[in-house]
């Protein structure tokens, strides 16, 4: 009897390891708080994004006036570059306002960047787009300069560290932490067989 105890015993604690394995092994469905801080700074500086497009293209009479609307003929870049007054590359920025090919690849950037931050498809591709964008604006805006070429004050707070900047360091985080992330579009997308063998399209 003893011995048959024993190999009830046995049988017993095999079938309770085998269930405690099955429960570990269980996938989780709920979000995490990790996932959650990470799609909200994503959806975040995608809608960044995607409301200067929006802005921009109708004239919302935000940073956009309707006359000004890229619909009624205006320049996305005009406004901005042409008045860039601080930096060594102003020369080059007053050369690309109003440009229609510079416009157009703004816009387009504005515009994918935004969608595949907020949907969470194609982080990699839209982050490594974003960072060279606002690298440009920050060239652009150079915080560096305490003064215009003219000699007024530029206005600048932080010698290095802009908006610009952390919206780089936002794009890099959703980029490395948000691929895949089940608030979104990413899980459906890494699944696709193309993506899937093609990572940096995650």
């Amino acid at each position: 009897m003893s011995t048959q105890h024993g190999i009830h015993l046995t049988k017993g604690l095999h079938w309770h390891r085998s269930t405690a394995s099955a429960t570990d092994a269980a996938p989780t469905t709920a979000v995490t708080a990790r996932e959650a801080s990470i799609a909200g700074l994503r959806i975040g500086v995608g809608f960044v994004f995607l409301w200067a497009f929006l802005d921009k293209t109708f004239g919302l009479h935000y940073s956009t006036q309707s006359k000004g609307a890229w619909i009624h003929g205006g320049s996305p870049t005009k406004g901005f570059l042409s008045h860039v007054s601080v930096g060594p590359f102003q020369s080059a920025f007053h050369s690309m306002a109003g440009n229609g090919f510079v416009d157009w690849m703004f816009m387009l950037g504005l515009l994918g960047i935004g969608a595949a931050m907020v949907t969470g498809v194609g982080l990699r591709i839209a982050a490594v787009s974003g960072i060279l964008l606002v690298t440009m604006m920050w060239l652009a805006v150079y915080p560096p300069a305490q003064h215009t070429a003219k000699g007024a004050a530029t206005g600048s707070n932080n010698p290095f560290v802009d908006d610009h900047v952390l919206e780089a360091l936002a794009l890099t985080a959703a980029a490395v932490f948000g691929a895949g992330s089940r608030i979104g579009l990413g899980a459906w997308w890494a699944r696709i067989p193309f993506v899937n063998k093609h990572r940096s399209l995650i």
